[in-house]
């Protein structure tokens, strides 16, 4: 597909030049654009728990280049010790967070295209690592196209998107997910509005979505998450899309706190709810919803609206990051290959994403 003039428009996420990894402090989005070197794994583990880089895809990438910033002390120990702190590294960088699936998925991919090297020393690993992790990256930006071929025809003149949480190039190292149909439907010259979820308690719809559609000249409207269903009954709603973390073998699907709501409001209303997600996020050793792990995080996040604090610290607080919406709720997957409708667990066995 032809590369879309809205990218030059876009921050990227993720940055790899000489060796040195790069990222977006997306916690300091819109008000200030931050750029920071990641220096060791620990500074690329806390950057993944601390959402200075967040979204699914981008999760993949930056830990993919992250265990190579962490095995750069290793270049010139033996192919044996480097061997196993590969296996230590990836392991710790897997830690970072429970419920993207990408983040494993792709360290898992590193370790297992090093250890199929035969007669090699660290130093030629550490580059064929480099090389892996470039793939990634460069696959990602053609899921992101991908997706948005397949996805953009839903996207009619006159439509109200909603979206929900930042499923955008800034979640991804290219168009996004559930931002590429919009980018492509816009590029094409369909007009269209945008409705973007704040998304509390973190205010990714906010932050990052407002702003980011908004810097690719797309028409966007912030609401509060309270707001959608309103929006729905006054007929402001025609399509739903959002992206997800993490595809269970029979199409459920989780995603940002608040998803479930808007799938339940969207069914009600009549509403087609769409899920954006590429191949590497369909975890088909998971069978379904309920046996993916929900990311719970810390309490200040729901008592706290910003720097302001909102609830006293004694307040009993549940803070999930995640909801699964069940798959008899998603009119359909847009991937990078096509759009997968229901039966999801008969149709993604017999879609090509096995790799």
């Amino acid at each position: 597909m032809k590369k879309l003039s809205i990218l030059k428009k876009l921050p990227q996420a993720i940055r790899w030049d000489d060796d040195v990894l790069t990222l977006l402090d997306q916690t300091r989005l819109p008000l200030e654009i931050v750029f920071e070197v990641q220096e060791t794994p620990e500074q690329v583990w806390q950057s993944i728990l601390a959402l200075k880089v967040r979204g699914a895809p981008a999760i993949g990438v930056a830990a993919a280049y992250g265990l190579c910033v962490a095995m750069q002390p290793f270049i010139g120990a033996k192919v044996q010790e480097f061997m196993d702190a590969l296996a230590d590294q990836a392991a710790y960088l897997n830690s970072a967070r429970p419920t993207a699936v990408n983040l494993g998925w792709a360290l898992r991919r590193m370790q297992k295209m090093a250890e199929a090297q035969t007669c090699l020393d660290s130093r030629d690993l550490y580059e064929l690592l480099v090389a892996e992790a470039k793939a990634i990256h460069a696959e990602d930006i053609g899921l992101c196209e991908g997706m948005a071929h397949h996805g953009a025809p839903l996207i009619k003149p006159g439509m109200g998107v909603l979206t929900h949480c930042n499923a955008g190039s800034l979640a991804t190292t290219g168009l996004g997910t559930a931002t590429a149909p919009m980018y492509l439907a816009h590029e094409q010259g369909v007009p269209f509005k945008v409705f973007a979820d704040e998304t509390r308690p973190l205010l990714q719809g906010a932050r990052l979505t407002a702003w980011e559609l908004a810097q690719g000249g797309i028409d966007v409207t912030l609401i509060t998450d309270s707001m959608a269903a309103h929006m729905m009954a006054i007929g402001q709603i025609d399509l739903v899309i959002t992206g997800t973390d993490r595809v269970a073998a029979n199409g459920d699907v989780a995603n940002k706190i608040g998803t479930l709501g808007l799938a339940i409001l969207a069914k009600y209303f009549d509403i087609p709810f769409y899920v954006a997600c590429p191949s590497s996020t369909i975890d088909f050793e998971t069978a379904d919803g309920s046996a993916i792990p929900i990311e719970e995080r810390e309490a200040d996040e729901v008592t706290c609206f910003g720097s302001a604090r909102v609830a006293t610290e004694a307040t009993k607080v549940r803070n999930p990051a995640f909801d699964v919406t069940p798959n008899e709720l998603v009119a359909g997957l847009i991937t990078e290959k096509g759009i997968v409708r229901a039966p999801y667990a008969e149709n993604l066995k017999k879609s090509r994403f096995r790799n």
